[in-house]
């Protein structure tokens, strides 16, 4: 008992649930670059998670105040672990992220390092400021440039489009995400982001026929069924479907390799399936 309970509380401290869209990132910017030895591959996938699991260690523990009042569940403020052994196995875990991605080149080490800044920066002030949805859009961008940076073409111009679509996703979702802590009404303006990727994946991915239209169909479906709550209220409050959308990572970056063959459909839908069911184990916010 006492084991599946600590073990429970760094899950829920890494938000686990949330490392199958990190690694569709890997995979899909991966793919967009060229690939490469899948040996390599998984390298980059495990320093991204390194990386993101030590940024969200980082975020509790800049958190504490406000989780202490708004979020008394959480790890720290429950008393599940201290906010010291957070701190250092945070650090430690974005540290040895950043280094694993070194042997991969210069390109590769200096976008993990953009990556572990920004992610420190975030974790340090979005509580703060209104840019927050910007920084954590930025995280995921530099993800996807770090994981192509380590592959057979580098990145290229379909890399950095299809990231700027996921940016755009993301910082919808974040704004969205804002007021699940703190009830209280947003504006519908950031669904617009939610549908950039879909309108870039039909604007460039005519030669995947219909397989495209078929899976942004299914994005378009999943994004209103995870906010149906919110959408037909006077003051929309969106924090309830933001669980869904960010399983919905998933299929952005499906959506931005659709063409790839009929292995990774398999994997990404894989990996769709994973986020919905680990979100029963640990919360993906």
């Amino acid at each position: 008992m006492r084991i599946a309970s600590s073990l429970r509380v760094w899950l829920v401290l890494g938000r686990v649930s949330n490392l199958p869209t990190v690694w569709s990132n890997c995979l899909a910017a991966w793919l967009l670059a060229g690939g490469g030895p899948w040996e390599r591959f998984a390298v980059v996938c495990l320093g991204a998670t390194l990386l993101y699991t030590g940024g969200m260690f980082l975020n509790d523990a800049f958190d504490v105040q406000f989780d202490c009042k708004y979020r008394p569940e959480r790890p720290i403020p429950s008393g599940g672990i201290s906010r010291r052994l957070v701190w250092a196995s945070g650090s430690g875990l974005l540290g040895l992220g950043g280094v694993l991605m070194i042997p991969f080149g210069t390109a590769s080490a200096v976008s993990a390092l953009g990556l572990l800044i920004t992610i420190v920066t975030y974790d340090a002030i979005h509580k703060r400021t209104f840019l927050s949805p910007v920084l954590m859009a930025a995280c995921r961008f530099l993800l996807y440039v770090m994981a192509a940076s380590a592959a057979h073409s580098g990145v290229n111009g379909l890399v950095l489009w299809r990231a700027l679509a996921l940016a755009a996703y993301v910082a919808g979702l974040s704004c969205l995400a804002r007021v699940e802590s703190s009830p209280g009404a947003v504006g519908r303006w950031p669904l617009a982001l939610l549908f950039v990727p879909v309108v870039l994946a039909l604007a460039i991915g005519a030669e995947s026929g219909l397989a495209v239209w078929i899976l942004a169909v299914g994005f378009v479906v999943w994004v209103f069924w995870s906010l149906r709550g919110g959408l037909w209220q006077e003051k929309p409050n969106f924090g309830a479907g933001v669980a869904g959308l960010l399983a919905g990572i998933v299929l952005v970056d499906w959506l931005a390799v659709v063409g790839a063959g009929e292995e990774m459909s398999l994997v990404f839908a894989g990996l769709f399936l994973l986020a919905k069911l680990t979100q029963r184990l640990a919360p993906a916010t």
